[in-house]
């Protein structure tokens, strides 16, 4: 089932109105018709719809169910991600969000070789969000996950101090227990960050100043992976353990 997201003030209406984009490809590319049903969600919430009718610039939809299906994890999931080579940040979004992440910071680390100007970091930013949002789509998501400017270390620290749990995977880490230790300690409802290097690693002094703020290193396993590699499973680990530990 197709889903589509909408901003509305009210997520408890009888009936939502589709425009712009997707009003035209729902009508003329899906090619959809009266009473076929589709998945409408606003303000987190996501809600099963069936098709009314079709206006010239609009569709709308009747509500058979509200909160049809919760897509999110039970805790707020935010990956701070060193700035990688290439297209990889891409993949990075589109597997992450499916995954269930809820915020990606783009992160200027003193390894990361991709240097973006200034004057080109709102349009990146606003490509970075377009597969965010089709991500969310495709994995049925309640929320579209926010994708955020790059940002220079220091600035992300100032974010990454707000965060109940920061979890750092660092390849000098060894053993997995303190892996497993360090996820028990999520709750459900916490505000949780994963800070990724980039394809060179952390610099030192970049591990020792994330722990000042409270950060803990952890390992991902005894092989060395690529950046893109270690983002995705460390959001897979904590996706796994918040889905299958946390209740709902």
């Amino acid at each position: 089932m197709y889903n589509f997201f909408i901003d509305d003030i009210n997520d408890n209406l009888p009936e939502y109105r589709i425009t712009g984009s997707d009003f035209n490809h729902i009508k003329n590319v899906l090619r959809f018709k009266k009473s076929d049903k589709l998945l409408v969600s606003v303000l987190g919430k996501s809600h099963l719809c069936e098709i009314k009718e079709f206006t010239d610039s609009e569709v709308i939809c009747n509500v058979i169910a509200h909160n049809y299906c919760d897509m999110e994890l039970p805790i707020n999931l935010a990956l701070f991600q060193g700035l990688p080579k290439g297209d990889k940040l891409e993949l990075i979004i589109q597997k992450t969000v499916e995954l269930g992440i809820n915020e990606i910071y783009p992160v200027e680390m003193k390894r990361s070789v991709v240097k973006i100007e200034e004057k080109k970091k709102k349009s990146k930013t606003e490509r970075w969000q377009a597969i965010a949002e089709a991500g969310a789509k495709q994995s049925k998501r309640n929320v579209i996950p926010k994708i955020h400017e790059p940002v220079s270390y220091k600035n992300a620290l100032t974010v990454l101090s707000g965060y109940d749990l920061i979890i750092v995977p660092y390849e000098n880490k060894d053993g997995m227990q303190s892996t497993l230790n360090l996820l028990k300690k999520i709750k459900k409802g916490d505000k949780v960050a994963i800070v990724i290097g980039p394809e060179g690693g952390f610099e030192d002094t970049e591990i020792e100043d994330v722990l000042k703020i409270g950060g803990e290193t952890c390992s991902l396993g005894n092989r060395i992976l690529r950046t893109e590699t270690a983002s995705i499973t460390a959001v897979s680990m904590c996706m796994l353990y918040s889905e299958i530990v946390l209740e709902k």
